[in-house]
């Protein structure tokens, strides 16, 4: 993590801090559904982010331990990206948003995803 833990309030600050970018879930979730994927499929399952921010965004969650970055030095060169262990830890809870989300969707009158 990049920030001491012993400066946080609440464990929900600690988790908010790893977790709480834009796209942050999202990447998280697609990792979570699809176990390894490249830059480029990344990309094509979240259109709403731009190359520069999902490049953040994964170095951020490579640096707090919750995905792991592989390159691989070939022609041209190839990079995949996997949930760590602390990352598959977080499943879970990605497993409870989305069931919290479709309730959410439903009581809204919204179609089921």
């Amino acid at each position: 993590m990049k920030t001491c833990p012993s400066a946080y309030h609440c464990p929900v600050e600690a988790t908010i801090d790893i977790v709480g970018g834009k796209h942050k879930v999202l990447i998280l979730w697609h990792l979570s559904k699809h176990g390894v994927l490249r830059f480029g499929e990344l990309q094509r399952l979240m259109t709403q982010a731009t190359p520069k921010m999902l490049t953040q965004q994964l170095r951020e969650l490579e640096a707090d331990g919750m995905v792991h970055r592989e390159l691989y030095h070939q022609v041209p060169p190839k990079t995949e990206y996997s949930l760590t262990e602390r990352g598959s830890s977080f499943v879970p809870i990605l497993n409870e948003m989305c069931a919290w989300g479709k309730d959410v969707l439903a009581e809204a009158g919204a179609s089921e995803f």
